[in-house]
């Protein structure tokens, strides 16, 4: 299994209106040498700040699923991931099951900066920090450090001499899939404070497993239906939105993001930005409370480009902790049209190097420690493509289809002019009809196409 470990060398902890979060080590601009210390200053709106880390440390710690016959503790929660840049802080977390991504961004006005620089890293919010964060006095200021000057550099592979935590393999793959779902978004209902507050706070308490409701607009407001309609925003599992409740006495709006959707839409990723005073908390749902983000497979076709790979390491030379990537600009640079640099940042969001903001439409720079070697053991589906291609298993038919052998049974796979449009016979895609992503066949066919130079066909 791909993890990274994360080495403690102490627990975060508080002092009167100081917050100190340990970090791993993580990564720096300042290189190898440069201690993990990313940020230190105070916070202009200190109950907000500590209000919304409590937010963010129970949603890594809870689970809002639970397969049948399967105990809920058997996955270990994992500590937020923070990234520091000249524009502020962010704070990024998956819910146990993978099906709930939250972010906290602070912005750079709204923090009194003695020293920042520019990293990446997780951090230790462990139980006592948590308490003292919810017993925070309203008139108490925050001073708050990520990382700690007087610790030693320590690498992922490093000495563990407090605690060791794991970032699981599911968060990595559900990096990926956030960023490439959130890019297809759109700003669907924007409410006001009011408005924000009567919403969550209308959400059932509990639901089937199956529930997936729709936000649509009534005489009333913002309401919950049954059935999807134009404009409306899929709310799967619509008792995790509540997560943002305990921050609704700070809210001044919320916006909600969904992709298209009409009256036979399949129930389908959203996203919800509740502003704050000087930052803003998102929260994305998967689909279904049962589908985490790490299965939905929305990565794979750009994964499989010909040239991605190539792309992506230039790209990736070209980045440097930009909080907002500009792909107009990066395809200027990266001399490469803007659907090629689109497909390098899906690579790269793959191994969590990038990620992308609803707030601002643009993807920013996250470069967690992972290898693009890790791709196949992260995306099997993947892996398992390129071996058909290479063991020879994929042939194209006369009338423009192709053949795919795989184990004992051939199936035939129909390319369309745009990759959602195409199909395949196996009983995967049977079940799925591409709402997980493609299946291993219909990607062997697109490798194979790519290596070739031909053109997917439309039935």
């Amino acid at each position: 299994m791909t993890e990274l470990s994360y080495a403690y060398l102490t627990p975060s902890a508080w002092t009167p209106g100081d917050l100190s979060l340990a970090t791993s080590g993580g990564t720096t601009t300042g290189g190898a040498a440069a201690h993990p210390f990313f940020f230190s200053g105070f916070v202009e709106h200190p109950a907000v700040v500590s209000a919304a880390l409590l937010a963010l440390a129970r949603i890594s710690r809870t689970r809002f699923y639970v397969p049948p016959n399967t105990l809920a503790a058997v996955l270990r929660a994992a500590d937020p991931v923070v990234t520091s840049t000249p524009e502020g802080l962010r704070f990024e977390a998956f819910s146990v099951c993978c099906g709930v991504y939250a972010r906290l961004d602070v912005d750079a006005s709204a923090l009194d900066a003695d020293h920042v620089a520019s990293g990446v890293t997780n951090v230790d919010v462990n139980p006592p920090l948590r308490q003292a964060l919810a017993g925070l006095r309203p008139a108490e200021p925050l001073h708050l450090n990520v990382g700690q000057d007087e610790l030693r550099v320590t690498t992922f592979d490093g000495e563990v001499v407090e605690e060791k935590v794991a970032l699981p393999r599911r968060w990595l793959k559900g990096f990926a899939e956030t960023q490439v779902l959130c890019a297809g978004m759109t700003a669907r209902h924007d409410l006001d404070a009011v408005g924000a507050r009567g919403f969550i706070q209308g959400l059932p308490k509990s639901s089937p497993t199956r529930a997936v409701m729709w936000a649509t607009w009534a005489v009333r407001g913002l309401r919950l239906a049954s059935r999807p309609a134009a404009g409306a925003v899929c709310v799967a599992g619509p008792e995790r939105l509540r997560v943002l409740e305990p921050l609704l006495r700070f809210a001044t709006g919320l916006r909600g993001f969904g992709p298209d959707a009409d009256p036979s839409s399949a129930p389908v990723a959203s996203a919800w930005v509740l502003a704050l005073p000087g930052a803003r908390f998102t929260v994305a749902l998967s689909p279904e409370k049962s589908r985490g983000f790490s299965g939905e497979g929305a990565v794979l076709h750009a994964l499989a480009g010909a040239e991605v790979a190539e792309d992506a390491d230039l790209v990736s030379a070209l980045l440097a902790f930009e909080p907002r990537i500009d792909v107009a600009v990066l395809a200027g640079r990266a001399a490469l049209p803007e659907p090629r640099v689109r497909a390098a940042l899906d690579l790269l969001a793959s191994s969590g190097q990038v990620g992308f903001d609803l707030a601002q439409g643009a993807y920013f720079h996250r470069p967690l420690p992972v290898q693009a070697d890790a791709l196949a053991s992260l995306h099997p589906r993947l892996a398992q493509a390129h071996g058909l291609v290479a063991a020879g298993g994929v042939h194209a038919t006369s009338d423009g289809r192709v053949e795919v052998r795989s184990g004992t049974q051939t199936y035939t796979v129909t390319l369309g002019a745009d990759p959602d449009e195409d199909r395949c016979t196996c009983p995967w895609y049977a079940k799925y009809r591409g709402g997980r992503g493609p299946c291993k066949h219909v990607l062997a066919a697109r490798i194979a196409t790519h290596s070739t130079g031909e053109e997917g066909t439309t039935p």
